[in-house]
């Protein structure tokens, strides 16, 4: 197991430095859209190039921030039934919910992204709108999210085996949000 687990920590520092680098795409995107929205107001001018590198910020922060929100465990879940259950069933829902859900859907994402951009690459698609920018990157953006959620995937899958083997701590202790504190306070912390 600790030869997979440094593959999961490798994984894991890869994600992490591309989710934290990509969350600046956010504020280029805003100032894009700023920047363009006071020119055409100011001087009756605009871009369709502009209009569409604020899509393309967006969503490359969007797609390429998907497996630094997974690898945060701030992915989407039905927490009001996810916190009924003791940790061990959520770490079984988790690795069941890994191995059906989002393996098989990366996979075939990524089985048909890659035809898609390779011939918009190689076609040099560009935009249908006068002036707009070329549309192979915007795919390519799209696959190399799918790509790294699948990274991610695989370890998220290793850790959990791993924590339900007893090899590591569970990094990411759930706590239901209506679970009450643990908070031992003492009697002079409990006084107004």
């Amino acid at each position: 197991m600790t030869p997979l687990l440094g593959i999961s920590r490798l994984i894991d520092s890869v994600t992490e430095a591309i989710g934290k680098a990509v969350a600046w795409l956010i504020l280029i995107a805003v100032l894009v859209s700023a920047g363009n929205a006071i020119i055409r107001k100011t001087f009756n001018m605009s871009s369709n190039a502009w209009l569409e590198a604020q899509w393309y910020l967006f969503g490359g922060a969007f797609m390429l921030a998907a497996a630094y929100t997974l690898r945060q465990n701030e992915h989407i879940r039905i927490d009001v039934v996810y916190g009924a259950f003791s940790r061990r069933v959520q770490h079984w829902i988790d690795l069941l919910g890994h191995c059906l859900f989002l393996m098989p859907f990366v996979a075939l994402m990524i089985y048909y992204l890659t035809p898609y951009v390779l011939m918009s690459y190689r076609n040099g698609e560009g935009s249908s709108s006068a002036g707009g920018l070329i549309i192979w990157p915007a795919k390519g953006i799209l696959l190399a999210g799918f790509v790294l959620l699948a990274l991610q995937g695989v370890s998220e899958i290793i850790k959990k085996i791993a924590i339900m083997r007893g090899d590591m701590e569970d990094p990411t202790p759930y706590v239901p949000s209506h679970a009450p504190l643990d908070i031992d306070m003492t009697a002079e912390e409990k006084r107004p």
